[in-house]
């Protein structure tokens, strides 16, 4: 007999041709069969291929594929790790607790607009994944922030899809390194958690290319990422996993991927469908997935040439893991060192919404009066596959504390006590990924309260909380607006602080954009810090004592109200609580009941999302997509546009003219010449971060601009095009703070055509709302 070979780089052909048809299936499957198992009695009676391996998942990762010893096919472990690893701090084998690192949100990542930092904070996270014997991170998510309420935002980037796609790209080069795979999700269009599994996102061609495929395009380009994760939604009537004109025609031919495509967490659908599209694994998997795809190749429905494709590229993914190399987990990362490259990352994420008559950085305090629960039990991160077991989370109190600041005492006893009853209250529930313990209601506190305490400390601060997560999305009232707690306390401590004299500042640890403008007249400063990870309130203090200088800018708008955003009249909002899964908004813009396999989000909005509707229609806005304030000053000159071979290069010079030192980011946006298509006012285009500038100091930042950047989807011919006439470059401190600009001309239209496919059955037009 034949002795069967085993897999290496070179005979990836070879051991294709010695598997069994059961055995191609098997690998197509993932193991991870007691998670989704449902019931269903036909997952126990199919009995898998007895060479099969499954995975000893003793760290509780998120997924793993079988393998099959006598081959050398080594199984693919996967966990969850949009804002650092998520495995279990318990092992059945082992004595200890197992931690990650807790790192920044998504969304307070992209605020930092510093992709050489996105990719410091990738590569401590793949260090951890190899410590801990991970091969691929199911991270990073970066959909689109099409709307405010979605509960995933906090996982996200950003409403534009440049942004979503630098950071991304920088996040899989810094995870890669280190020999571990990534994961980008959710492919394609997946902008709510309302009834996620069923929706129908209905939407143009040109929407669909320009910003919710656009992010993963330049993912894929610039990092080429392991694996992409089809999503659980269908795009103008077909589903993701099923539609091979997403998974082949754009994703592969179109930009050139190379690995392998795998399932977001799904029951069972069409297998066949699925591969034949080219998607690649099926996770967590089900037995009688495998039994499908084995009975519909000999039956002829499913080429066996499709199997191969997929097990060809699985094989090209496994030989690049650690687990195939033999890497011995240690399971001892280097926290410590992790600890630093978040606090960092943290300490350039936020955003300093306000500061009148330099209230920060705090001076001539002693006693610091804390006002909010989320002072004393800060919000680390969001919850559901985004969620880090830490080791510890640093409140505001603390890290204050630590800063050498005394806190009123009164106040510290009262929220303890406060916080203790709510612990109390929730200790017998039994969390899970989807189903998580409120935060507590924020303490109400009489005005005379306010009043009384306003005589004794220096200065108040106030923090707001917001947590949101996966399979639901947020609602209008109690978490988009304040609660009436929250305002009357903002109200009444601003009120009696301001007639003694004093400073009050609001800190927002919060998950996703909220209502600002009819209370941010009141303080003195606001500082958005989002969720910062385990170091939160320790950076925070940082921020409040002037050792650290924010730089963070938005990724997204703030708008004046909700329904200002275009998105919101298709959108399942509920007024009541959180969207229920039995509904969806209709074209009407009501929430209606679920009627089964029709349910559909229309984009009606078109390309108009964010700051492209605000900036286009001279919208007002609370706070304007890019903002962020300084404690220092910055004044841009010298700026230049010159052509290369492939477009252009942008150049301006940024000088620290305040006193102390700090960081600017330079946002470039382009207006396009009119005629043609019809195009936002303004669209960004590059952007970059300087070094720490000492007062005094400047630095000439370079931004290329290639001409296909510069392009817009037309439909009706299948290309992206960049027409010709006077472009003029905009450099900005935000997308409405213009600081200079120089023109440029493109002499001739030029086009890229691309396959035509993805298109709404029926013309958006003809679908708008009643």
């Amino acid at each position: 007999m034949t002795a069967q070979p085993k897999l290496s780089e070179g005979n990836i052909e070879e051991v294709l041709r010695s598997m069994t048809l059961e055995e191609k299936a098997t690998l197509l499957v993932g193991s991870n069969q007691g998670v989704l198992a449902g019931g269903d009695p036909s997952e126990a009676v199919y009995d898998l291929p007895s060479t099969a391996r499954i995975y000893d998942n003793k760290m509780s990762v998120g997924g793993s594929t079988y393998g099959f010893p006598h081959l050398g096919i080594t199984n693919i472990v996967m966990a969850d790790g949009p804002a650092g690893l998520r495995l279990a701090t318990t092992r059945p084998d082992k004595a200890g607790e197992f931690y990650c690192t807790a790192y920044p949100v998504g969304t307070a990542l992209a605020s930092t607009w510093n992709t050489d930092l996105l990719h410091s904070i990738g590569t401590a996270m793949g260090e951890e994944a190899e410590a801990y014997g991970v091969d691929v991170i199911l991270a990073p998510a970066l959909n689109l922030h099409r709307n405010p309420l979605c509960g995933r935002n906090f996982e996200y980037y950003s409403e534009d899809p440049l942004v979503s796609g630098k950071m991304a790209a920088a996040m899989v080069d810094g995870i890669q390194s280190r020999g571990v795979g990534t994961s980008i999700k959710h492919f394609a269009a997946n902008s709510q958690e309302t009834n996620r599994k069923d929706n129908d996102v209905i939407l143009s061609q040109r929407a669909l290319r320009e910003l919710y495929l656009k992010g993963f395009e330049i993912t894929v380009r610039e990092s080429h990422p392991w694996t992409v994760m089809s999503s659980y939604n269908r795009i103008n009537g077909i589903w993701t996993q099923e539609d091979p004109a997403l998974l082949t025609t754009i994703l592969r031919d179109e930009w050139g991927f190379d690995g392998i495509v795998l399932t977001d967490w799904t029951a069972r659908r069409n297998t066949a469908a699925e591969v034949s599209a080219g998607n690649d694994l099926m996770m967590p998997g089900h037995k009688s997935q495998i039994r499908e795809i084995v009975e519909k190749v000999r039956s002829g429905e499913l080429p066996e040439a499709d199997v191969d494709k997929c097990v060809r590229r699985m094989l090209e993914v496994i030989v690049r893991t650690g687990t195939f190399r033999g890497r011995r987990a240690a399971d001892a990362p280097d926290l410590q060192a992790h600890k630093s490259v978040s606090r960092q990352a943290a300490g350039e994420g936020m955003v300093l919404l306000k500061n009148e008559g330099g209230a920060l950085p705090l001076k001539g305090v002693d006693q610091i009066d804390l006002y909010g629960n989320t002072s004393y039990k800060f919000i680390a991160g969001g919850t559901g596959s985004g969620q880090v077991n830490a080791a510890y989370v640093r409140s505001l109190k603390d890290g204050l504390h630590d800063a050498g600041f005394r806190l009123n005492a009164y106040l510290e006893n009262l929220y303890g006590r406060h916080l203790d009853l709510h612990e109390a209250r929730y200790a017998g529930f039994r969390a899970s990924m989807v189903n998580t313990r409120p935060i507590a209601a924020e303490l109400e506190l009489s005005r005379s309260d306010a009043f009384q305490h306003a005589a004794e400390g220096d200065v108040a601060i106030i923090t707001i909380g917001r947590n949101a997560g996966e399979s639901r999305d947020r609602k209008i009232p109690d978490d988009f607006n304040l609660t009436a707690a929250e305002t009357d306390l903002i109200r009444n401590v601003c009120d009696a602080y301001h007639v003694a004299g004093k400073k009050v500042i609001v800190i927002l640890n919060i998950s996703g954009v909220i209502e600002t403008a009819s209370w941010k007249a009141w303080p003195d400063a606001i500082l958005l810090a989002w969720q910062l990870g385990q170091e939160g309130g320790d950076v925070v203090a940082d921020a409040l004592t002037g050792d650290v200088n924010p730089s963070g800018k938005l990724p997204m708008t703030f708008p004046m109200q909700y329904f200002d955003h275009p998105s919101s009249y298709n959108f399942p909002y509920d007024f009541n609580g959180p969207p229920s899964f039995g509904s969806t908004m209709s074209v009407t813009g009501r929430v209606e009941p679920l009627v089964k396999d029709v349910d559909f989000t229309l984009y009606e909005e078109g390309i108009y999302v964010g700051y492209r509707y605000f900036s286009s229609f001279g919208k007002e806005v609370s706070y304007p997509f890019g903002y962020g304030l300084s404690y220092t000053d910055f004044a841009y000159s010298k700026a230049t546009v010159r052509k290369t071979a492939d477009g252009f290069v942008a150049s301006v010079t940024v000088t620290n003219t305040g006193r102390v030192a700090g960081k600017e980011t330079v946002q470039l946006y382009v207006s396009a010449p009119a005629g043609g298509l019809e195009k936002p006012d303004r669209e960004l285009r590059a952007f970059a971060k300087t070094a720490l500038l000492q007062p005094g100091q400047s630095e000439t930042l370079t931004l290329p601009v290639d001409a296909y950047t510069l392009a817009s989807f037309n439909e009706a011919s299948s290309a992206w095009e960049t027409a010709p006439g006077t472009y003029r470059f905009l450099f900005g401190a935000s997308v409405e703070d213009i600081r200079c600009s120089a023109d440029t001309r493109v002499p001739k239209l030029l086009k890229w055509p691309v396959h035509d496919v993805m298109a709404p059955v029926q013309p958006i037009h003809e679908l708008t709302r009643r």
